[in-house]
């Protein structure tokens, strides 16, 4: 039998090396900074640079040009990040999205564009990534950030929610083959409130509204996020891979349950 080894708590990513897509806004940019903060070294990219890159007490990321979509600048921007820094620790897939999109007629090009963004660019990157982290001490690591999509249906981003679905699929594969080198993880996101939250669910009250259904009584913030980042990629998780960390406060209350409270409610007030 094995001893267990005790690890000492902490969440240091000092020495460490990490890559985040789409990390110059929201979510992916509060992932960055928190790995700043951490003491690791980021990268992050996007299609164009922003006037403001994630900082934390005078570090800044590092900006690294790119799309995502297409496979030979996956490639290149994590060939980049290695050369600039050395060595590539943690990778976090965090690009993706989709606007809505009526599924009876979007374009082949539209449904195309989404599954390249939200699944294809992951496996581009990740294998990338993995020719880095399986021939360096001490190996790597690397989280799929996904959806709530994923797991339930996803009317008006249909495709979205497929390749996500896909991308945690991708996940527990990926942990397969490539362990004990390279951990694979996924963080599967709830509803959260970033700077474009009101564009994105349609309005403050429609913000309100979706807080109050949510058992933690707030919706996600990409800080919640960032938190799950840095415990995957921590000494802490070394032995959890193929693993979905679900940060969702809790879920989605069941449409069905508004439904019956009416229908007791009604029945009440008739007797």
């Amino acid at each position: 039998m094995t001893e267990d080894v005790h690890v000492p708590i902490d969440l240091s990513m000092k020495g460490m090396v990490a890559l985040v897509t789409g990390g110059t806004r929201g979510i992916g940019k509060a992932i960055a900074e928190r790995l700043l903060e951490a003491g690791a070294e980021v990268a992050v990219c996007a299609r164009s640079e922003p006037e403001t890159l994630p900082g934390f007490a005078g570090r800044d990321a590092v900006f690294f040009a790119g799309d995502v979509r297409r496979a030979d600048q996956c490639r290149t921007i994590v060939d980049q990040a290695a050369a600039h820094f050395g060595r590539l620790d943690l990778l976090v897939n965090n690009a993706g999205g989709s606007p809505a999109a009526d599924a009876a007629t979007a374009s082949p090009r539209f449904s195309e564009s989404i599954v390249a963004l939200n699944l294809l660019a992951p496996i581009h990157l990740s294998q990338a990534a993995h020719g880095v982290m399986a021939g360096q001490p001490g190996g790597g690591s690397i989280i799929n950030i996904a959806s709530v999509a994923a797991r339930r249906p996803a009317p008006g981003t249909a495709v979205y929610g497929a390749a996500k679905a896909g991308l945690l699929g991708l996940t527990v594969s990926l942990a397969q083959e490539w362990g004990p080198r390279v951990r694979v993880n996924a963080i599967v996101v709830g509803l959260v409130e970033t700077e474009n939250a009101e564009q994105t669910y349609g309005s403050a009250a429609a913000l309100h509204e979706i807080a109050a259904a949510t058992p933690m009584g707030r919706m996600g913030r990409g800080a919640d996020v960032a938190d799950a980042v840095l415990y995957l990629a921590s000494p802490l998780a070394r032995f959890v891979s193929g693993a979905s960390l679900e940060v969702h406060g809790g879920g989605e209350k069941p449409h069905f349950l508004d439904i019956v409270a009416r229908s007791m409610s009604k029945s009440r007030g008739g007797s």
